[in-house]
């Protein structure tokens, strides 16, 4: 399930550092979440959905690899992006 391209703008315009990012880590992980957020919602009137729970499934390792990425590098980032994010860690 693709994101709108309005949502993903305000998402990549909310989470970049500079004028230009579009792939730090921290816009990687929000938009990961956003998807995550609504595929957990379609999953919830659909139960029987395998194949969109193995993307959710993919999406969350995925999302926790890059988290994983950015606490190895700058705790600090790591913090804030969890933060802002809402994540529990």
């Amino acid at each position: 399930m693709a994101l709108a391209k309005e949502k993903k703008q305000s998402i990549i315009v909310e989470y970049a550092q500079s004028e230009k990012d579009t792939g730090s880590p921290e816009v990687q992980v929000a938009i990961l979440s956003t998807r995550i957020a609504e595929l957990q919602k379609h999953l919830r009137e659909h139960k029987n959905d395998i194949h969109s729970r193995r993307g959710l499934l993919m999406l969350v390792n995925k999302r926790r690899r890059i988290l994983a990425y950015l606490q190895r590098v700058d705790e600090t980032r790591y913090k804030s992006v969890i933060k802002k994010v809402g994540l529990s860690k």
